[in-house]
């Protein structure tokens, strides 16, 4: 089924916002904590420092109304600057590839590809843009159709 989500990234300190949500809205989080050591290896990249293998890959805890909360560490050791306004997304979680594809190429034009539609290692068809108004979009369909 369809879902739209809010993805939060944080430099370094998600498990404890996390916890922090999880105390305040009550619940479990869906599918535990996912850590950064279990990322395969990717070719041409550096090996992973200890510490970094540690941080929150992807964590997602339900709020209020069906709503899903998500988030990942987003370090400076990993390339990635966060700042207050870069920091959210919209997920969109479509039920099918066709249409992921549609929202994905029209929510990107006029804006920025960040990461092209694609299969992932976690084997859904994933991928990012910011629309031609600054809003971040994720996309992540676990349909193989």
């Amino acid at each position: 089924m369809a879902r739209v989500s809010t993805y939060l990234n944080f430099p370094r300190n998600t498990e404890e916002a996390f916890n922090f949500y999880q105390s305040v809205f009550g619940g479990e989080f869906e599918g535990g904590i996912n850590r950064m050591g279990q990322v395969p290896s990717q070719e041409g990249q550096p090996p992973m420092t200890e510490d970094d293998k540690n941080l929150v890959m992807h964590i997602a805890l339900p709020i209020l109304g069906g709503h899903m909360l998500m988030g990942t560490d987003a370090p400076q050791s990993m390339g990635f600057t966060v700042t207050p306004g870069n920091n959210v997304y919209i997920n969109l979680e479509p039920d099918t590839r066709t249409e992921t594809k549609k929202l994905f190429d029209a929510l990107s034009d006029g804006g920025k590809v960040e990461m092209e539609l694609q299969e992932m290692f976690w084997r859904d068809y994933f991928g990012s843009c910011t629309d031609k108004f600054g809003i971040q979009w994720m996309f992540n369909c676990a349909s193989k159709t």
